[in-house]
């Protein structure tokens, strides 16, 4: 099979982005992929620059044919002569201002991926201030998640183990399994915690990632932007039933997060408990709310 030339093949691969864009569901999302973007077309730019200098040093000094010298020359010439020569290049002083110049641009490629890779790692949507310490011998109640304040954030309390995800709700006497439900286009802050090992919660969709930690609780922020509903993982090794630790978070509008809320009356119910009787699902209003 014949192979396209490196060049064709960058610009090929440089294009991939123009076709592949969507839009992006959070603002952690959002954050991660520009940074992603600005760094690709970075390295794209530095991939087409160094093939068109390889390309031009392969035209500029590609083999010739050399004139042949007349019979006998070659005896003539002493060792002495063959190595006075001048080699090629020597003394144009391209040496140290290629150095200079390839220096400064691996100087100005780092700084740039510096600069942009902490603004957005130290944007609190990615890396928000971690984390709380529970007093105590290590019992998470002994602080309690009504404790945590997240200011003007919509709050949600997670606490994970094996193998499930334990959502609470501050302004409803409710508890889902498997379940965190969060109002779209306004800041949530998810608390975190365990009761056993160390989990970690992932959505890749939203571009949420943190782990909960025994004894500590930690917090992840978010703004979800479209309604619908999104995969939880697990991503840290837990034990046996590590694989079958998944959930889903589910985006309502705010109107109909309210209604949610509203509809579970109170009770500290489990809508995902078999047994229970007041199950409202928050499934029913995302579907209710985009007919």
């Amino acid at each position: 099979m014949r192979r396209l030339p490196p060049l064709t093949l960058s610009v090929l691969i440089g294009t991939l982005p123009l076709s592949t864009t969507v839009a992006a569901q959070s603002k952690n999302r959002a954050l991660v992929d520009g940074l992603e973007s600005q760094l690709f077309t970075v390295a794209i730019a530095i991939t087409l620059a160094v093939l068109g200098v390889f390309a031009y040093a392969v035209y500029r000094f590609r083999e010739t044919d050399e004139r042949t010298a007349p019979a006998g020359e070659d005896e003539r010439r002493t060792e002495g002569e063959l190595e006075s020569r001048p080699r090629p290049g020597s003394g144009s002083g391209l040496g140290p201002t290629l150095e200079i110049s390839w220096t400064l641009a691996a100087a100005i490629v780092l700084l740039f991926v510096g600069v942009a890779s902490y603004s957005v790692l130290a944007n609190p949507y990615v890396s928000p201030d971690q984390s709380v310490e529970v007093d105590g011998e290590g019992d998470p109640d002994s602080l309690g998640f009504e404790n945590l304040d997240a200011g003007d954030d919509t709050d949600v309390h997670v606490r994970a183990s094996q193998w499930d995800w334990n959502a609470s709700y501050p302004d409803a006497e409710v508890t889902t399994r498997n379940e965190i439900v969060i109002p779209a286009d306004e800041n949530v802050t998810i608390w975190l915690t365990s009761d056993d090992v160390v989990h970690s919660l992932f959505v890749p969709e939203l571009g949420v990632k943190q782990d909960a930690i025994p004894g500590r609780y930690t917090r992840v922020r978010t703004v979800a932007y479209d309604p619908g509903e999104y995969d939880v993982r697990c991503t840290e090794f837990c034990g046996t039933g590590h694989a079958g630790m998944t959930g889903t978070v589910v985006v309502l509008e705010s109107g109909a997060y309210d209604a949610w809320l509203s509809a579970q009356g109170g009770g500290g119910s489990s809508r995902n408990d078999r047994d229970g009787e007041n199950e409202v699902s928050a499934t029913a209003f995302l579907e209710s709310d985009t007919e």
